[in-house]
């Protein structure tokens, strides 16, 4: 893969914080790593819970893929572009506008284009929920012990929410699911994506993923899909996540 730059892209509920491990996993395989932040999550996830970012209720689907493509765009080469939740889709989005050399979703959001099952809609609905107005969503402990960290203990998880969780903007969220710009045109030929699925995510099931990466049609693009048993939605931060930054390597290496 002739690049030696990756963009890390964080999902919704987190920070790019969430990305400092596979920082350096890969800056120690030789990669110039890039984790910024999407506008309006900028800081430490405590401190963001405290102080709400004054730009965050205006944040959209967009204004997050701007925020990539602008860093892209001072880069010396096209980059790798690996995102998680959201993010996934935010890879779908700059890989069909030919802003990278090869993209990795991993647990990603669907594009609005692909009908989310019930199980996904009934666990963001608290996000996107229409009659919140333009407010901020700042999930409880609960809904993060159901959602994010199901793999860990109540207690555990409380101690995970309280260095990860992150408030986030509706507007993001409701984007995805009301703007054309969230669509994806899967007939359009394109560099290799691969997407991975966690077995125990109950945000998007690893079936889901998988019907992600089926919706691509151009014979002559590489698209592959990796299921991981047992991985909750918190699969690139959770106990046993080396695998899979070890199985995204791998995956560079062979195309």
């Amino acid at each position: 893969m002739n690049t030696k730059h990756i963009v890390l892209i964080h999902g919704l509920f987190v920070n790019n914080t969430s990305w400092a491990d596979w920082k350096t996993y890969f800056e120690a395989q030789g990669y110039t790593v890039h984790t910024p932040a999407n506008p309006g999550h900028e800081g430490i996830p405590a401190d963001l819970r405290n102080n709400i970012h004054p730009q965050l209720v205006q944040t959209g689907f967009k204004d997050v893929v701007d925020n990539i493509v602008n860093l892209i765009d001072r880069l010396p080469e096209k980059p790798i572009v690996i995102g998680h939740s959201l993010a996934g889709l935010v890879v779908q989005k700059l890989v069909e506008m030919n802003k990278a050399i090869a993209g990795i979703s991993i647990d990603g959001a669907p594009p609005k284009n692909v009908v989310a099952p019930w199980a996904t809609v009934k666990a963001v609905w608290p996000v996107v929920n229409l009659f919140k107005g333009n407010s901020v969503f700042m999930g409880s402990k609960d809904w993060y012990h159901r959602h994010f960290f199901n793999n860990y203990t109540k207690a555990e998880s409380d101690r995970l929410y309280e260095t990860i969780a992150t408030p986030e903007s509706r507007k993001i969220a409701r984007d995805t699911l009301l703007s054309s710009f969230a669509k994806v045109d899967f007939s359009k030929p394109h560099v290799p994506l691969l997407f991975i699925g966690g077995g125990n995510d109950t945000i998007f099931a690893s079936s889901f993923t998988k019907k992600i990466a089926a919706q691509y049609k151009d014979p002559n693009s590489r698209v592959n899909y990796k299921h991981f048993e047992g991985r909750s939605h918190f699969i690139a931060g959770e106990a046993g996540w080396e695998e899979v930054a070890a199985y995204v390597l791998s995956w560079i290496k062979s195309i």
